[in-house]
């Protein structure tokens, strides 16, 4: 029957698709409702100058910004870093040595002695006694004080530095060169664990570790890079993927792998400085930590050259300050440094004596690594919900903001999909999803070192400058 006062027959069951607010659905489920939720949410947080901005980034500006990231997702994902040398810093980076000042490299954006966190002051009072300049970490303080040592961002010098690293020129730095493009990145020898200075430790036991590294470790392994030749960085980190490393907050089965792989050439190197490097490594799992970062590094740098892209190239914390920069562009875009959310910490510690989010070593989220490689690593899976299904969907999370995939990198639990690659500054701040870092935590106030890790949230500000900025530079061209 049709027309006014028609019998409607309704269904007798309903399917319902909900998009949105998830409050909907969960009144529908307690109906026995069937459900099926479409997680969508206003571009930007609703907010129209946001807005406005990704109005500005999409549409006829989009063709050439996808054509920049493709180019820059090309250059991190067909990259060769190989590891060509290990030298004292002043050798590797000339300018070092050619300012003829005392100067020290530290992570993370630009920073002031007196707004530098305290494991970050520690670990540069250390730095300068280690250094030759000071006796004691109270002279040291008092020429930091005075503004007689110099202070730049490590980024300024294609340098990487994890933790709280503070570095002189005489110590000594991985020289790690893409194959492709001849870019050369450089990270300090990791310190390894306990009372050292890239935790925030200014001990004596941590200036003679850092003295240790100049002194037997850097030799020792220029010897053993000379002997073997050029090592395949991430090669290597293919492999530790494939064994439950995320190369970020899990090492040790890389740094197995690399250990393994200069054995010959250790064993030729003299008797006491093969003891005692033997030793060193035997102790430090996170020693391939610093050499990952050095490849990631090489790889941005490359891709870095691209003009006019999305895709976030170097993103850094001090501790302070959360920093990131774009493809074809040197402006940082800055934030106040996250708290660690997910986190495990050690007896005695909790949030209320964490630093905030510190190191240079976020760099290898940004070509497939630590929390892009989440799914694979059991370690991780411990500090978001401690099931795979967790670390699985922090990879997933990844996959949302970025616009291309490691065929490096693949994860045997994903049916070996590759790792997420090239954060998207535009899909970041449509979705206000902003990249997971997979880092260590450090006391924030007595120098008591690592207390704990986590997976850490980047702040969503410094991404909604960085997309106004590349606004801007679609408006002129």
């Amino acid at each position: 029957m049709t027309g006014p006062g028609a019998r409607i027959d309704l269904p007798d069951e309903v399917a319902v698709v909900n998009i949105g607010l998830t409050a909907f659905a969960d009144a529908l489920r307690a109906q026995a409702c069937q459900v099926q939720e479409v997680d969508w949410r206003i571009p930007g947080g609703g907010d129209p100058v946001v807005v406005d901005l990704l109005k500005r980034v999409y549409g006829d500006a989009a063709v050439s910004i996808d054509a920049a990231n493709r180019e820059v997702v090309h250059r991190l994902d067909s990259g060769v870093p190989r590891l060509v040398d290990v030298r004292p810093l002043r050798e590797a980076v000339p300018a070092i040595a050619a300012s003829g000042t005392r100067s020290l490299l530290h992570c993370g954006p630009e920073i002031g002695w007196p707004d530098m966190c305290d494991p970050l002051r520690r670990s540069a009072r250390a730095a300068v006694v280690a250094a030759g300049w000071a006796e004691s970490t109270t002279a040291a303080q008092r020429l930091l004080d005075a503004g007689a040592v110099a202070l730049h961002p490590a980024a300024d010098h294609d340098v990487v530095v994890p933790m709280a690293t503070v570095i002189g020129p005489d110590d000594p730095v991985f020289v790690v060169e893409d194959q492709e493009s001849g870019a050369r990145a450089f990270a300090p020898v990791n310190q390894g664990p306990g009372e050292v200075a890239w935790f925030g430790v200014d001990s004596v036991a941590a200036i003679e570790r850092l003295r240790f590294l100049r002194d037997v470790a850097g030799p020792a392994l220029h010897r053993v890079v000379e002997l073997h030749g050029p090592v395949d960085v991430l090669g290597l980190a293919a492999q530790g993927v494939q064994i439950g490393d995320d190369v970020h907050l899990r090492t040790q089965g890389t740094t197995n792998l690399l250990i393994r792989s200069l054995l010959p050439e250790l064993a030729e190197l003299p008797d006491r400085p093969r003891r005692e490097l033997a030793g060193f490594l035997s102790g430090n799992h996170l020693f391939f930590l610093n050499l990952a970062m050095a490849g990631a590094k090489a790889l941005t740098l490359w891709a870095g050259q691209v003009p006019g892209s999305s895709i976030v190239t170097t993103m850094a914390r001090n501790g302070t300050t959360f920093g990131i920069r774009l493809a074809g562009s040197s402006r940082w875009h800055l934030a106040a440094a996250p708290l660690i959310a997910d986190a495990l910490y050690a007896p005695g510690h909790g949030p209320e004596s964490a630093a905030p989010d510190i190191g240079d070593s976020a760099v290898l989220e940004l070509v497939g690594l630590g929390g892009a490689a989440a799914a694979g690593s059991p370690a991780v899976a411990a500090f978001l919900g401690g099931t795979m299904r967790d670390a699985a969907a922090a990879t997933e999370l990844m996959r949302q903001i970025c616009v291309g995939e490691s065929s490096r990198f693949t994860l045997p639990v994903l049916d070996f999909g590759g790792t997420p690659v090239g954060v998207d500054v535009r899909s970041v701040v449509e979705s206000g999803v902003t990249p997971r870092i997979n880092t260590g935590i450090l006391d924030a106030h007595d120098g008591s070192g690592q207390v704990g890790a986590g997976v850490a949230a980047a702040p969503l500000d410094c991404f909604v400058s960085a997309l106004g900025a590349l606004a801007e530079r679609v408006a002129v061209q």
